[in-house]
């Protein structure tokens, strides 16, 4: 399942840099994005030790672009990658279940929910056997057992119209989910074959969570620890103070924390700057040239490298005026120069990225393709997308129709310099076109909401990637029924529901490609401008954390294995 990001990591990720911020950062050799068949080796930097070698017990303090209001990761309103970094170290449960990702994004059973996972398919049935963990229970009391895949099932197939589900994905395929030997061996059965296993249950939801009141707005302004099972438990969560304290669960099964103690904090950017130079916080992303250059010469501090598994650029909100009407999305895409933005948004980061033309792989994927439907760009491309839909420029400049002008706003999170001029930059592109751009400033912690609510024309954002495997997200971002926009048709929709069937991981991702590729040409709904670097600086003596590709989108690839060289800050 997709999540929201923002530019510096936090929730939608926005990002045009200054195109005169100075030189070349010093210190980091050139890196760049790795092609189908690189070695994405070069894209991983976490410092990797042995937990029983480091210094038992310590702190880790880390930032966060927005804690909350919902936390419930399933739903539109807590889907975004904040929340899923927030949930990890406390809700395996919800954000692993039944999957572990290597850092290439190959999927294994993870043994502390699930043991063994096994399909069979006999007359074009699949049946799935899933033997649970003995151990695997939530911090309430209740036993992880087939009680909780079938409310899983029920709650995210998307049968209730009334349950706020970011995307069915497969669960709507699934026919039954019961009880095998005993109540920790679950038989799952489908009514078509399901591909890749990982569609289903990556995420658990607790049996108490059974119904749309609770789903919806149960876990507003609420946590709820008690339905979590994780190697962290929570110790606080203070509102006020926008800080979440978690401690180690004496109730996990699984391998027990090195650390005493992680906090995240709620933090807009120019802050987290000022706390990771004052050492009130461990690691910060710094993704900009701006940040880059504000953290450069911090003592105790080094910089990790990597590639950042986000896909991004044009998020358009098809459900506001004047973003309804297609040309203007199209005039839109047609407007931006990707190639310029890119210059753009990495000068000065030592970074090259050739292609960024897919929301679904990157572009080191064997099936990755440039999917960007618009090959003629420029202000006098987009108005002549603009001018062959009956639209002309009025005595403003400015393209109209019925007396309707192109005007709207970009929205724009948090402080950073990097991420306003790159908004400043599109508006600029836009206003060549024709059209009347202004822009709406919003504080960082105001992305979930915004983003949840549709309070937006127009944002420079997109989504982590959290998976190596096109299947599923294809349908959360272009399936008719599921994309936030209400986009597509029936033929894709056939076309999308076929995707799951195909066995062979090549085929399957190929086709999704094609349909990805179809879906833009249609719609011009989301845009894909950029991938670009993870770049980290962090605290001297941290181990286990930096860029980790599918292994972590939040950094930690083991909540159980971070920790502190012995002579390092605790």
């Amino acid at each position: 399942m997709k999540k929201y990001m923002t530019i510096g990591g936090a929730a939608i990720a926005a990002a045009l840099m200054l195109s005169g911020c100075g030189g070349t950062p010093p210190g980091p050799e050139t890196q760049k994005a790795q092609g189908s068949g690189g070695d994405i080796n070069k894209l991983i930097s976490v410092n990797a030790k042995d937990a029983k070698d480091l210094e038992q017990g310590g702190t880790v303090t880390l930032p966060l672009g927005s804690i909350g209001p919902s936390f419930n990761l399933f739903s539109n309103t807590g889907n975004s990658a904040d929340n899923n970094s927030l949930h990890r170290p406390i809700d395996g449960a919800g954000t692993w279940g039944c999957w572990t990702l290597d850092f290439d994004g190959t999927a294994t059973p993870n043994k502390d929910f699930c043991e063994e996972i096994k399909s069979e398919i006999k007359d074009g049935k699949q049946t799935i056997t899933i033997k649970i963990n003995p151990k695997a229970t939530y911090n309430d009391g209740t036993p992880i057992d087939v009680k909780t895949f079938e409310n899983t099932w029920k709650m995210l197939r998307g049968e209730n119209k009334d349950i706020d589900i970011v995307t069915s994905g497969a669960y709507e395929f699934v026919d039954s989910v019961r009880a095998g030997a005993n109540d920790k061996e679950v038989i799952v059965t489908t009514t078509q074959p399901v591909y890749p296993l990982d569609a289903l249950f990556t995420g658990l939801v607790h049996p108490a969570v059974n119904t749309p009141e609770i789903f919806n707005t149960g876990f507003t302004g609420k946590l709820h620890e008690e339905w979590m099972a994780g190697p962290f438990k929570l110790e606080n969560f203070d509102a006020a103070a926008k800080t979440v304290i978690m401690v180690p669960n004496e109730k996990w099964w699984g391998a027990k924390p090195v650390l005493s103690k992680a906090v995240f904090r709620q933090l807009e950017t120019g802050a987290q700057v000022a706390a990771f130079k004052n050492g009130e916080i461990d690691g910060i992303s710094a993704n900009t040239v701006s940040l880059y250059s504000r953290l450069d010469g911090t003592a105790d501090a080094e910089v990790r490298r990597g590639q950042r598994l986000f896909a991004g650029g044009l998020n358009i909100n098809a459900l506001v005026a004047p973003m309804t009407d297609t040309a203007v999305r199209k005039a839109i895409f047609a407007a931006v120069d990707r190639p310029a933005l890119r210059g753009v948004r990495f000068n000065g980061l030592n970074w090259e990225e050739e292609s960024s033309g897919s929301l679904l792989l990157m572009p080191f994927s064997p099936n990755y393709q440039d999917n960007y439907p618009v090959k003629e760009t420029g202000a006098e491309a987009a108005k002549k997308v603009l001018t062959d839909a009956g639209y002309k420029a009025n005595d403003k400049g400015i393209m109209e129709k019925d007396g309707n002008p192109v005007t709207f706003k970009i929205t724009n999170f948090g402080d950073d310099p990097t991420t306003g001029a790159t908004v400043q930059t599109l508006q600029k592109q836009l206003q060549a076109a024709g059209m009347d751009v202004g822009i709406d400033q919003r504080g960082l912690a105001d992305f979930q909401k915004v983003l949840a609510s549709r309070e937006f024309a127009l944002t420079i954002s997109g989504f982590s990637l959290t998976s190596g495997d096109a299947t599923d997200s294809v349908k959360q971002l272009y399936q008719s029924q599921t994309n936030r926009n209400e986009l597509g048709d029936a033929e894709l929709d056939a076309k999308i529901k076929n995707l799951g069937t195909i066995a062979d991981n090549a085929e399957r991702n190929k086709a999704a490609m094609e349909v990805e590729k179809e879906h833009m040409a249609k719609y011009y709904s989301m845009g894909p401008v950029f991938n670009g670097p993870q770049i980290s600086f962090v605290r001297k003596g941290l181990a286990n954390y930096g860029p980790s590709l599918f292994k972590s989108s939040a950094q930690v690839p083991d909540w159980t294995t971070i920790g502190w060289e012995k002579g390092a800050k605790k």
